[in-house]
């Protein structure tokens, strides 16, 4: 049930790399073409693998059953109909637009329909099972009003697109994927590197800074006050810098100090959040595009892509091996984990797609399309290996399905 997700999540990271070939550096990030590529991205790729892992994690966090795990089924045709019917609609036919916002609807509201009727049965609340309720609850707002930006543009519906593009941005990025990733990372990164019995005072703080943040940022919209989304940013930034600080504490207090592939990826991803928070305090107090492109460069295809593709090392392995392997213990040899990851291709992989980031984000920044060019040159070698790994990890011990 899961596996559609990845493959098709990392399908769009891969291509979405590629189509970056095609975007002009200098373009606004109001410009539809970014528009459109950014709803690919973020859509297809970025939602897409974390409704797959959510599927998998929300019984982990919330230590109780799915209320209906088939609703998946519905989740991923609706997202990947509707995220290629936007992208059209943004690059080619703005008449569509108004369709695909509403399959993407309709893939959100089961999904948050099944996760809050999930969380209802949850007997112990946690941080990150607030984490979660809170990002959903973001989620909701933010397909609303994306929905009514579809319409917008598509239908000629009154809304004035350019002021609520902001707060849309602001309840995906910051809202819903910001306090997923911290949510989750309490579980994630903990189990990964064994850290126990650290202080999770700078994630309290962060999570309600960043909640306080969103909430400000949509109330300075819908008054039109400009600094109070001006303050809500800072005050957004300020969260990140709390989770920053806790994910070093866990760091200093982790048993498991080997330098894998998981680790590797999460430093890169960990360093990209630090400069893109740091090129976006410079966007507070100047106008340059070429800065905030850059800002965006580093948390999308860094500190988003380097998350999401890191934990794909650890989680698909383990869901394929208990899934295939797991009833085989005591009976037969079976494989260990490692034994199911690429490492060759996976560090290809890392090293073609870090020299990219570094490349193409020193582009932007100094508004080079010959060097951007070149570092996404460099990063669709290193997502084609991303893909190459994936497809193996999802097919190893394919044959024990037809056995079965």
């Amino acid at each position: 049930m899961i596996q559609p997700f990845f493959l098709i999540g990392s399908a769009f990271y891969t291509l979405g790399v590629l189509f970056l070939l095609f975007l002009n550096p200098t373009s606004g990030h109001v410009d539809l073409i970014t528009v459109g590529w950014a709803h690919w991205f973020l859509l297809g790729f970025v939602m897409m693998i974390i409704f797959g892992a959510m599927a998998q994690l929300i019984p982990v966090v919330v230590e109780v059953g799915h209320f209906s795990v088939d609703l998946y089924y519905l989740i991923w045709p609706s997202l990947l109909i509707g995220t290629l019917t936007m992208v059209v609609g943004f690059w080619w036919i703005p008449d569509v637009l108004a369709y695909g916002g509403l399959l993407v609807l309709v893939a959100m509201v089961t999904f948050l329909f099944e996760t809050f009727l999930t969380l209802k049965k949850a007997e112990r609340i946690t941080l990150t099972v607030k984490s979660v309720l809170w990002a959903n609850i973001f989620l909701t707002v933010a397909i609303v009003i994306g929905f009514l930006m579809a319409l917008a543009i598509g239908e000629g519906v009154v809304l004035d697109v350019a002021k609520w593009l902001g707060a849309h941005a602001m309840l995906v990025l910051g809202g819903f994927v910001t306090l997923t990733i911290m949510g989750l990372s309490l579980i994630l990164l903990p189990m990964f590197g064994l850290s126990h019995g650290f202080d999770e005072k700078p994630i309290e703080r962060a999570f309600l800074l960043m909640i306080g943040a969103v909430i400000a940022y949509v109330i300075g919209t819908l008054i039109d006050w400009n600094w109070v989304r001006w303050l809500s940013l800072v005050v957004a930034f300020i969260s990140i810098g709390f989770y920053g600080y806790q994910i070093w504490i866990i760091y200093q207090t982790r048993a498991r100090k080997a330098h894998d592939i998981y680790a590797k990826t999460m430093y890169i991803g960990y360093g990209s959040l630090a400069a893109a928070l740091l090129l976006g305090v410079v966007t507070l107090f100047s106008d340059s595009e070429q800065v905030l492109l850059a800002a965006a460069w580093f948390l999308m295809l860094g500190f988003f892509s380097y998350l999401i593709n890191g934990h794909l090392y650890k989680i698909v392995p383990f869901l394929v091996w208990y899934e295939r392997y797991s009833p085989l213990v005591g009976k037969q040899k079976v494989p260990m984990l490692n034994d199911m990851l690429p490492e060759r291709r996976a560090n290809w992989q890392f090293w073609f797609t870090t020299a990219g980031l570094v490349v193409g984000g020193i582009g932007l920044l100094f508004g080079s399309e010959g060097l951007f060019h070149g570092g996404v040159t460099l990063m669709v070698v290193g997502a084609g290996f991303m893909f190459s790994s994936v497809r193996f990890m999802l097919s190893f011990g394919k044959e024990l399905d037809k056995a079965a």
